[in-house]
């Protein structure tokens, strides 16, 4: 425990200092913030041993979300299209979850990606509305009611997602530890005898996949604001697989390990898009295959001295 909080304070503070030294990082490390949030979700699904490989689904609305309100003016508050937006994801994942709750296994993962790719589609396909793949572009709202240039406002959302991935970590550690949580860890290991116990486990399941999608939601309303610019590239495969990816990386033995694996993504392929242009793809794979062969717990396992416990599982 002692060694889990000393490296979340550490990243805490590394990541609030880091910007001020290097204010180009700042849009980089906001980009992984986001990334890291919709890991986060992904990581609490996979206690139960499920995972979803269309959690762009979510992260693609909200943006979208953001987009629409800050082009009609609904909400040109960048302190109200974030919620709002990441409401509206949480909403969706209701509706989407009491129907997806109730598989397992590879049909719950499949059909993750089977309705975020028809969202993916009907984005590129519904022009008028959308922009097709060109996308919309997101007008930078004011924030706090005031009105900042580009770097300015970059700084301040890249400061308002750092408290925002705080309170969203510190949540979900707190849930995890829970009832729900450990119901949720007894779906992996044996539903059966949680039903027996009395506790509905789709109702667990169900609890878990909204938060989940609250999660994944929050972190693309705040990608759209940083980009200015959302595009149906968000509900792609390959992006909710960069999730998982990146959950894995990091390790879920703890909430600091999404947002490791978020950081380390983002530096593997921006310097392996710059030395390797042709086969970073092939990089990130043998990355992914060297955490799984040699440190099953992620970096947050050797961040943790944890590799041996979770890795002997």
């Amino acid at each position: 425990m002692a060694r889990q909080l000393v490296l979340g304070l550490a990243l805490l503070i590394a990541l609030a200092v880091f910007p001020l030294f290097s204010p180009w990082s700042t849009v980089i490390l906001t980009v992984a913030l986001c990334e890291g949030l919709a890991a986060l979700g992904i990581m609490v699904l996979l206690r139960a041993g499920q995972v979803s490989f269309g959690h762009g689904l979510f992260f693609s609305f909200s943006a979208y979300a953001v987009a629409f309100m800050a082009a009609a003016r609904l909400g040109h508050e960048a302190l109200i299209l974030i919620p709002v937006a990441t409401a509206a994801s949480g909403l969706l994942a209701a509706l989407v979850g009491l129907f997806i709750v109730r598989y397992r296994a590879i049909f719950f993962g499949m059909l993750n990606l089977a309705i975020s790719m028809v969202f993916f589609s009907l984005l590129e396909k519904l022009f008028p509305i959308t922009g097709g793949a060109d996308g919309k572009r997101v007008p930078r709202p004011t924030l706090a009611g005031m009105e900042f240039g580009r770097e300015q406002f970059e700084l301040w959302i890249f400061y308002i997602t750092l408290g925002l991935c705080l309170v969203a970590a510190l949540f979900v550690a707190r849930y995890l530890v829970s009832p729900g949580g450990k119901a949720l860890e007894a779906i992996k290991s044996n539903e059966t005898r949680l039903e027996y116990l009395g506790v509905s486990p789709r109702r667990v399941l169900f609890g878990a996949y909204l938060l989940s999608g609250l999660l994944a939601g929050l972190g693309g309303a705040v990608i759209a604001l940083v980009s200015g610019h959302v595009t149906p590239e968000l509900a792609y495969w390959v992006r909710s697989g960069e999730f998982v990816f990146i959950a894995i990386l990091g390790g879920i033995g703890g909430v600091a390990g999404p947002f490791l694996g978020a950081l380390m993504f983002q530096i593997i392929r921006g310097y392996a898009a710059v030395y390797a242009p042709e086969t970073w793809h092939a990089v990130l794979g043998v990355m992914l295959l060297v955490i799984i062969f040699f440190a099953p717990a992620g970096l947050y396992g050797i961040a943790t001295g944890s590799r041996r416990k979770e890795g002997g599982r």
